[in-house]
C-alpha cells in the first residue's frame, strides 16, 4: 500500500468557535493521537484531503502527515471521520499515529469472486451477510479487499470467514466459522401486482457512512 503525504498545520484555536473558523477557511479540523504521546489539534486543507481520498483506492489509507514549517512528519491512519448529517461534508478527522513496523488492526471489505452454482443453475440468491472482516497486519500489508470464491456454492450452502483468501502477513481476527454469505433458495411464487422480484444479491450490512 502506498502512503499519501499531506500537509497539516497546528490548530491554535480549538473548540466549536475555532473549528467553525477553520471550516470557513476551507480547512478540516483534526486531531492526531496515539503512540503514547499527547494529542495534537491540527487542520488540513479540505480540497487536498478529499483529492487524496479519491485517489486512495482503499478504506484504510496510510498518510504521512507533514507538520508545516517544522520538518516533522509522522505516519497515521484515519480512525474516525465525522460528517455533517445533512451536507455529508467532512467536519472532523481523528488521525492515529502508527509505526510502519508495528501491526495494526483494521476492517477490510469482502469481494465475491465468480458466480455461485446455486445462483447460475439452481435459481438461488446470494445473501451477503458480512461485507467486511477484521484483520491484523503491518500497515504496508493492508489489503484493499479480501476475496472469497463462490463458484462451487450450491443453494443451501454458505461460505465462512475461513474461506477468505488471505495475503501473506495478514491474520484474520474474526471467528473462522463466521458466515460471510449464503446461497438461499429463491421464492417459488410469482410476484403479485405491485411486488418486485428479489435481486440476485440480498443487500444487507453497514449502511453508507
Amino acid at each position: 500500500m502506498s502512503e499519501m503525504s499531506i500537509q497539516v498545520e497546528k490548530r491554535e484555536k480549538t473548540g466549536k468557535g475555532g473549528s467553525r473558523q477553520a471550516r470557513m477557511r476551507g480547512l478540516i479540523p483534526a486531531v492526531v493521537y496515539g503512540s503514547g504521546k499527547d494529542s495534537v489539534p491540527v487542520q488540513v486543507n479540505r480540497k487536498a484531503f478529499l483529492d487524496l481520498m479519491k485517489k486512495a483506492g482503499s478504506e484504510n489509507p496510510i498518510f504521512l502527515l507533514q507538520l508545516s514549517d517544522t520538518g516533522q512528519e509522522r505516519h497515521a491512519m484515519i480512525r474516525d471521520m465525522q460528517k455533517n448529517p445533512l451536507s455529508r461534508q467532512v467536519i472532523h478527522i481523528d488521525f492515529q499515529r502508527i509505526e510502519m513496523t508495528h501491526k495494526v488492526r483494521v476492517t477490510v471489505p469482502v469481494e465475491l469472486v465468480g458466480t455461485a452454482y446455486g445462483v447460475k443453475v439452481e435459481g438461488g440468491l446470494i445473501d451477503f451477510v458480512v461485507r467486511e472482516v477484521h484483520v491484523e497486519c503491518l500497515p504496508g500489508d493492508i489489503p484493499n479487499h479480501l476475496e472469497i470464491e463462490v463458484t462451487e456454492l450450491h443453494a443451501g450452502h454458505h461460505a465462512a470467514a475461513k474461506d477468505l483468501k488471505l495475503p501473506e502477513g495478514v491474520t484474520l481476527l474474526d471467528d473462522p466459522e463466521r458466515v460471510i454469505l449464503s446461497v438461499v433458495h429463491a421464492r417459488t411464487e410469482e410476484p403479485g401486482e405491485g411486488d418486485q422480484a428479489e435481486p440476485e444479491i440480498i443487500k444487507k450490512g453497514k449502511g453508507e457512512v
